[in-house]
């Protein structure tokens, strides 16, 4: 095992006092490493809670034997799960056909200027189900019951009030070990199992990534407090996952709270970088480089690995290098992308879709207003915006014509799907000029640089500390001609505090409305 860093050794002081702990661990400074060092330290029987499968392999060949390694699920079902397990794996079945079963009838309702019909309803519920069973609530709740895309606010409590009793009809399904409507799923059992109120056995229990903790597996984490030492381990600026439910637990924890900060993968250059994001989003931490690497800012012309902050920005840097004569592999693949394509080329050609993002839209043009003037569809124009560039056909052809990831010659990744990896050169996508903010005129006749949302400070911060040895920061080049990407001084950002009497900011450093 390596000598361990100054902080390395005050996380294994602080362990070794029993109390509860959080560690902030800044990208690539070696958190698993450290959490070696504290259970190699200790005979004590503990677990240790990875963020999915593979980590988790991976960590059982470096904890020492007393520290047992799995994933939250794969405790839930050796709890409960092993009892579902004939129902795991079943075919996929349209959720209209589920919702036939749980006993809903054909129905066509008009909800201000949409039609909502028994195959939305049914959707509806399932997700509901699926929310619920994210979340850490005994029982399902109207808040559960989830927005449909493109349906008017003020018709919401009237979607609610037709999908809720499926809903409950789902639910009691899913429990059922004899019964098989609703197509059983991870989280549908590691749901019963959090609900049973399960008492992990061990001295100590370690949380890896806990910024992206969901509410269900921090309340399971919290209740063993009375038995076990808790500590978690993650970054809370590469928190990134609200959308789909996660919750960074880190920051209201009651524990003692330490920093790693020293990063192993880049040189300090990029460390640089990284801080004046972690500034921006007032991180509890700043990153220092290793000496070790001499990484580099600049121009990448064949990078490992191009990084979009959205699908769309992927599919448009695809087909560039497929114009090219690039083999390219998409990191996670096209599935979801062509699933879309085909949704679009439908409504294009006048027919419905069954895409649940679609489905209440009964033409294209229906999709391009929405995109365009709904705020709830906002995340919706860089692919309407594609699809009306390029065309439905373009996007399929080029999803058809990608290469798998161990044969590419450049990787495309979403910043979101590459979060926990790495690779020697990457090149930050053009979409990312899309999330720099316009200028705000205040009343005094002054233009002042707009404020970046700390939700694309963090998508930023993950992307550019994914290089190990030379970053081109393409479509992010416009944070240098910004006053929050200055050099980092160790207090907030001017995007996070009004930077004098005339900034059109309020005191909590939001724009004006």
């Amino acid at each position: 095992m390596p000598k361990p860093t100054a902080e390395q050794a005050a996380a294994v002081d602080a362990f070794s006092t029993r109390d509860d702990l959080v560690l902030q661990a800044g990208a690539g400074t070696g958190k698993t490493t450290t959490l070696t060092m504290l259970a190699a330290g200790d005979r004590r029987p503990g677990k240790y809670l990875a963020f999915n499968r593979s980590i988790a392999h991976a960590a059982k060949r470096v904890f020492p034997q007393q520290v047992d390694c799995r994933t939250a699920h794969s405790l839930a079902f050796a709890g409960v799960g092993h009892r579902y397990a004939h129902r795991l794996g079943g075919a996929r079945v349209p959720s209209w056909k589920i919702g036939e079963r749980l006993g809903m009838r054909p129905m066509s309702i008009a909800m201000g200027a949409r039609k909502v019909t028994h195959k939305a309803v049914s959707y509806t519920a399932l997700q509901t189900v699926i929310r619920f069973c994210q979340s850490s609530a005994d029982e399902i709740g109207r808040h559960h019951v989830p927005h449909l895309r493109g349906l008017d606010p003020d018709w919401h409590h009237h979607l609610v009030d037709l999908a809720l009793p499926y809903a409950h009809r789902a639910w009691a399904d899913v429990q059922n070990p004899e019964s098989d409507i609703v197509k059983f799923g991870h989280d549908h059992y590691l749901k019963i199992w959090a609900l049973q109120r399960p008492h992990i056995p061990g001295d100590f229990l370690l949380l890896d990534e806990a910024q992206d903790t969901n509410p269900v597996v921090e309340r399971v984490f919290l209740d063993q407090r009375h038995h076990a030492q808790l500590v978690m381990v993650g970054d809370s600026a590469q928190a990134i996952y609200g959308w789909r439910g996660a919750r960074d637990v880190m920051t209201d924890f009651d524990g003692n709270q330490l920093t790693l900060s020293r990063s192993f993968r880049f040189g300090p250059a990029l460390a640089t970088e990284a801080n004046r994001w972690l500034r921006i989003v007032d991180a509890p931490l700043r990153l220092t480089g290793t000496t070790a690497l001499n990484t580099e800012l600049g121009p990448v012309d064949r990078p490992d690995a191009i990084l979009c902050r959205t699908n769309a920005g992927s599919i448009l840097e695809i087909m560039q290098l497929l114009e090219q004569g690039t083999r390219v592999g998409l990191v996670g693949g096209g599935g979801p992308l062509k699933s879309l394509a085909l949704a679009a080329q439908d409504l294009k050609a006048g027919r419905r879709t069954s895409h649940h993002e679609l489905f209440l839209f009964e033409s294209w043009g229906e999709v391009q207003e929405y995109a365009e003037e709904d705020p709830g569809g906002r995340d919706l124009k860089p692919f309407v915006d594609l699809i009306d560039d390029v065309g439905p056909e373009a996007v399929l052809a080029a999803v058809d014509a990608l290469t798998d990831e161990k044969r590419a010659d450049i990787l495309v990744s979403t910043a979101h799907k590459a979060k926990g990896r790495e690779w020697d050169t990457v090149r930050i996508g053009d979409d990312f000029a899309d999330c720099e903010p316009e200028d705000i005129e205040a009343d005094d006749g002054h233009a002042y640089p707009g404020y970046i949302p700390d939700t694309e400070a963090r998508l930023a911060y993950v992307a550019v500390t994914r290089a190990r040895h030379r970053l081109d920061l393409g479509g992010l080049n416009w944070i240098n001609q910004h006053p929050d990407g200055q050099p980092d001084t160790g207090e907030a950002g001017p995007g996070h505090q009004p930077p004098d009497d005339a900034s059109p900011w309020d005191s909590l450093g939001h724009p004006p409305a």
